[in-house]
């Protein structure tokens, strides 16, 4: 994924010669399918974002408890993003571009919405005083990337970061 190498090293400044170069193609070929460097970076940002959630899927069941389906969706997130260090690094910068559209940050999002509703659903139901959706999928997002990242520094103390990462969440999310 030659975009997402260079968005990953590059940010947003990346040149769309240099995509070209490192996909093999002649620059004219990127301009074939997307008109503009902004609709690569938002077709980009909706690849990486339903990987993330296929992943995240992946790992989630319905008729499991409340607390092993986050724990699932969770775990699920955590190796996608140890095993993706480049499209995760992308995605990242992607996520905070102006340039990333409202009908690209939605489509990011349809992978896991059915998900996403019945996770939120359920934990609503099994605590005392629920906390906005927003909140909690904010929060879920941010302890998942410093799991990450803490991992990234410390390979072997994975399991202690993401069970310690998971059970920080799930006290903020079960106040």
């Amino acid at each position: 994924m030659a975009a997402a190498e260079n968005v990953a090293t590059d940010g947003l400044a990346a040149r769309t010669a240099k995509i070209a170069t490192t996909a093999g193609v002649a620059e004219g070929t990127v301009f074939t399918y997307f008109a503009t460097k902004e609709t690569l970076f938002n077709a980009l940002y909706v690849t990486l974002k339903g990987e993330v959630g296929g992943a995240m899927l992946a790992g989630f069941q319905e008729r499991e408890s409340v607390l092993v389906g986050w724990q699932k969706v969770w775990d699920s997130y955590v190796e996608w993003g140890l095993c993706n260090g480049i499209k995760r690094k992308a995605l990242k910068q992607l996520h905070v571009s102006a340039c990333i559209t409202p009908d690209s940050r939605k489509a990011g999002l349809r992978p896991t919405k059915s998900m996403a509703a019945t996770l939120l659903k359920d934990l609503a139901a099994s605590v005392q005083r629920p906390q906005s959706p927003e909140f909690i999928a904010a929060t879920f997002e941010a302890l998942v990337e410093v799991t990450i990242d803490m991992i990234a520094k410390a390979p072997a103390a994975q399991e202690y970061y993401k069970r310690e990462g998971f059970e920080s969440f799930w006290r903020a999310a079960t106040r």
